[in-house]
């Protein structure tokens, strides 16, 4: 039986490689195809602008100022959200943004957004900014962003039609956006806590004082009014303005402790609060919360009244943004010290630290490629929810990649390998008489992994991190001719449906954890992503796939563990379909909470 799932095996990867070629000649003649018969498919949701920067949109320097840019992409994004809604759209929030290539005068912005996924009445919208050189042809990316925008209707309730992903790319999007969307929703919450649990180191006591800026001389305030150009077709005023609005204080804010003239690189997540309308005044405060070696911290808040009378102001928006001082060879310059002002000086300079730290996990996690982030990545609290993310959105995009082969097919399990990039993906199948919340809870839980699997020799709990996400250490005994057995520090992320049609998600990889250093006993195994999705296919009826990414590595070992799965593939997964049969009743009060 072995040597047959062997010789599947190797047949299934043969075929990857040699039709590899024959794929790509295809794609390449049906993309010329279309291109001449001008029948090319283009998402409909998606809108582009593209914009001559001109003297009057740039900045001192003679590079497009960052607010202008914010007003484009915010009215780029909501044309594409109203070309979905067929309604009046307002934004709820921009997700974080990392500039990485300033824009100047003479140079074309060239914006794209479509919708990646609607939800009831929101929806996620992308936005890809690159610039272009006329003269020299060349093209650089600027960034990218996410928003998020709310249909708004007066009299009727909207309910959003849902996206149809048809490209590989619309499908990991559609996909990831789920997950995305959890973490806004949780946005403020996650960021309170990770202030409150994370231990943030400063040096405030022993920096010498006498070469410190005090933050009062930092401070800015200054106050607009809404007039009619400043309002969208709904008399609401623009979340571009607004923000446009934000980043011209807070570069003042920058500029008076720099005395230079400061770059913006990067913007937290803006949320708005509430819409403000034309005739409201808009109050903005800003202030350098801290300076760091290189960068500094500048706090922004936004608050509307109607009338001078009002004693009572709306807040309308909340952000951070992140200054550097380039110099002639675009190369950061060391900044001053700040002296914060005792109280809440201290408070936001302390605070300013710690989202600086979960700034730079945040980016390292969530932004980079696949193919640039360790097997193991170190788990504390300051990005315990970012690995989630990551664990959860990895796998997503794994499932959503359409070039998979079909290898073999014994006894109803199927076998598919996917070549790609610098990974070779195992994705295993299978449909089974169980409901789907039914398996989604049996194999949620590791520690029952044993029962079905032996590779997996032990389970321990090691970390229940919430209710969604646990860290297990799982030994497995020796293979492969190794003699030492494995083991791996895995953190296990599981997540329910989010729309009819989604499936439940169960997904691993490895992390490392002080309390659990490879010792000589072991060899320590790592998994960079895996895991398990279920589809409802009817009334007690459930695909069950495994899906598990590794290195080309693994090609010399095609009979060898392969992070928990053996080259008994289909004998371990039809084990893993008896377990779920023998157990469907088990939890059944646990399933009116899914």
């Amino acid at each position: 039986m072995i040597q047959n799932v062997g010789n599947h095996l190797r047949r299934g990867l043969a075929s990857v490689f040699s039709s590899r070629t024959s794929r790509k000649s295809a794609s390449r003649a049906g993309n010329d195809s279309a291109m001449a018969d001008g029948e090319g498919y283009r998402n409909p949701t998606e809108v582009q602008m593209s914009q001559l920067v001109l003297p009057c949109h740039t900045n001192q320097r003679g590079e497009l100022s960052v607010g202008q840019l914010l007003k484009w992409i915010d009215t780029t994004a909501c044309l594409s959200a109203e070309r979905h809604a067929g309604c009046p759209c307002v934004t709820a929030s921009m997700d974080d943004i990392y500039f990485e290539h300033t824009i100047s005068v003479g140079q074309v912005v060239n914006i794209k957004a479509k919708v990646n996924r609607a939800f009831n009445s929101s929806m996620e919208v992308g936005i890809q900014v690159a610039s272009e050189d006329l003269c020299s042809e060349k093209q650089w990316n600027v960034c990218k962003a996410l928003a998020t925008f709310v249909a708004h209707r007066e009299i009727t309730k909207v309910k959003l039609k849902q996206i149809t992903p048809r490209t590989e790319e619309e499908k990991m999007e559609h996909s990831v956006a789920a997950e995305r969307r959890r973490m806004r929703l949780v946005y403020a919450d996650t960021i309170k806590d990770l202030l409150a649990n994370c231990a943030i180191q400063d040096d405030l006591e022993s920096r010498d004082c006498s070469h410190m800026v005090p933050a009062e001389k930092t401070r800015v305030e200054s106050v607009e009014l809404v007039l009619p150009p400043h309002a969208n077709h709904q008399g609401n005023t623009f979340g571009g303005q607004i923000m446009a609005w934000m980043e011209n204080v807070a570069t003042i804010a920058a500029r008076r402790l720099c005395c230079a003239h400061p770059t913006l690189k990067a913007i937290e997540m803006f949320h708005f609060r509430g819409p403000s309308q034309v005739g409201d005044r808009l109050v903005f405060k800003a202030i350098v919360n801290n300076a760091f070696k290189h960068s500094m911290e500048v706090g922004v808040c936004v608050e509307a009244y109607r009338q001078q009378a009002e004693t009572h102001r709306r807040h309308i928006n909340s952000a951070f943004m992140t200054f550097v001082v380039l110099d002639a060879d675009d190369q950061p310059q060391l900044l001053p010290w700040i002296r914060p002002q005792p109280g809440d000086g201290e408070r936001r300079y302390r605070e300013a630290s710690a989202r600086r730290k979960i700034r730079l996990d945040r980016k390292y996690i969530v932004s980079c490629k696949q193919t640039e982030v360790p097997l193991s990545v170190p788990w504390d609290p300051s990005n315990q929810v970012y690995l989630s993310y990551n664990n959860v959105s990895s796998l997503r995009m794994l499932v959503a990649k359409d070039n998979w082969v079909l290898s073999s097919e014994i006894n109803q399990v199927r076998l598919y390998t996917l070549e790609d990039d610098k990974f070779l993906s195992f994705h295993m199948e299978m449909v089974v008489h169980v409901d789907a919340a039914q398996a989604f809870l049996l194999l949620s839980d590791l520690r029952r992994r044993p029962e079905w699997d032996k590779h997996y020799r032990s389970v321990e709990l090691v970390q229940q991190v919430d209710e969604d996400d646990a860290i297990y250490h799982v030994t497995s005994p020796a293979l492969g001719g190794h003699t030492k057995p494995q083991d791996f520090v895995i953190l296990a992320s599981r997540r329910k449906p989010c729309d009819n049609g989604d499936p439940y998600v169960i997904a691993l990889r490895s992390v490392t954890l002080p309390t659990h250093q490879e010792t000589p006993e072991y060899r320590r195994g790592e998994t960079l992503c895996s895991g398990f999705c279920f589809w409802r296919e009817g009334d007690q009826l459930t695909k069950v796939s495994y899906y598990n990414q590794a290195t080309p590595g693994v090609l010399n070992y095609v009979t060898t563990n392969v992070a928990g799965l053996s080259s008994e593939f289909y004998t371990t997964f039809k084990a893993c379909e008896q377990f779920l049969l023998d157990n469907r009743n088990d939890l059944a009060p646990s399933l009116q909470t899914l």
